[in-house]
């Protein structure tokens, strides 16, 4: 488990950087946001560790800058020079924490162990749209409408009678679709299409 820390006081990156790698994860740390941005550009797993005031770009304008960059990190700010407003800020714009120095060390562990889940479940979603995607494309119009209808929970009958087909042709592009989208049930087709509409695939 990867944590960037990313901080220009070079007392605070020893001390951070030896605690994290004695309780268990592997550190890499930047002394400056520009740094960061160049040696981690595309980064795509694990959690970040920011200090809010540095020299040259701040934590809060490394942040707004992550996703220009296609990184998806779970951001913890930490800083001996925190105010609410600057907290606020930063929560919303998806920061996990805002932590004020000096730090508590059980603090800090049980917001890095939240960023983390948050991390997984970004990427267990990220995933489940790449493979959606690659489901929903082979998909026909008719069997789109079909599964929308279904999906809906009207029955064979209900949307043979709504589209004026059989309801032979209704069963087949329904079993075509779940086939199609690796659904083994109608609740889990129900959850495969919330993620494609939610992804704009349908």
């Amino acid at each position: 488990m990867i944590i960037h820390l990313v901080d220009d006081d070079a007392v605070v990156r020893h001390a951070l950087s030896h605690f994290l790698e004695e309780s268990g994860y592997s550190v890499r740390s930047y002394p400056s946001a520009e740094i960061f941005l160049e040696e981690a550009d595309g980064a795509v797993e694990g959690v970040m560790l920011l200090d809010q005031r540095m020299t040259g770009m701040s934590g809060i304008e490394l942040q707004s800058e992550l996703p220009k960059r296609g990184i998806d990190l779970p951001v913890i700010f930490i800083s001996g020079h925190g105010d609410v407003q600057t907290s606020v800020k930063a929560i919303k714009s998806g920061a996990i924490d805002f932590i004020e120095k000096p730090i508590s060390n059980e603090v800090l562990l049980a917001s890095i162990k939240e960023a983390f889940s948050r991390f997984n479940f970004r990427k267990q979603y990220r995933d489940s749209v790449v493979e959606m995607k690659r489901h929903s494309a082979c998909l026909t119009k008719r069997e789109k409408e079909i599964m929308q209808h279904v999906v809906a929970g009207l029955s064979n009958r209900e949307i043979a009678k709504l589209l004026d087909l059989s309801n032979r042709t209704i069963e087949v592009h329904r079993s075509r679709a779940m086939k199609k989208m690796g659904a083994e049930s109608i609740p889990d087709l129900v959850l495969k299409y919330d993620v494609c509409e939610k992804a704009g695939l349908l």
